[in-house]
């Protein structure tokens, strides 16, 4: 019976370091950090498709990304259209996301974005997500 109290300690432990390890809430943005979605962007015939829009972050100590998704006839499938790595200096900037969307998936018309943005922070030794700013657009895809 002397194993199952030390399996126990032990378990306690590990969670109490997994615990420290990860913060359990997820930090602010500053005040001053935003991110804008512009109210269209387009579809081409082949499926590519461009967002874009503004974003403002600062003390970012790691890398830090714009990463956008598109949903249109169901909001549980989303399509993840590119990546637009972020420099954070307090100054407004501008981002285009350019994507290639599985064939006839999406069509010229209304549509809903959500963008991100955000940093991965290194948090004891391993990258961490920290996210800045986020924002969710309703938006009309048009042909180019």
């Amino acid at each position: 019976m002397a194993l199952r109290p030390a399996l126990s300690t032990a378990t306690a432990v590990a969670a109490l370091l997994l615990l420290a390890a990860v913060p359990s809430t997820p930090a602010a943005s500053a005040p001053l950090e935003t991110l804008t979605v512009a109210k269209t962007g387009t579809i081409a015939p082949d499926g590519t498709v461009t967002l874009s829009g503004t974003y403002r972050c600062t003390d970012a100590t790691g890398p830090v990304f714009v990463s956008t998704a598109v949903d249109q006839s169901s909001p549980t499938v989303r399509h993840g259209i590119g990546g637009t790595r972020a420099v954070c200096d307090g100054a407004e900037h501008k981002w285009e996301n350019t994507g290639m969307s599985s064939p006839d998936a999406l069509k010229p018309g209304a549509a809903h974005v959500e963008a991100t943005l955000m940093e991965l922070r290194p948090e004891g030794g391993l990258p961490l997500p920290f996210f800045h700013a986020t924002q969710q657009q309703a938006i009309t895809l048009t042909k180019p």
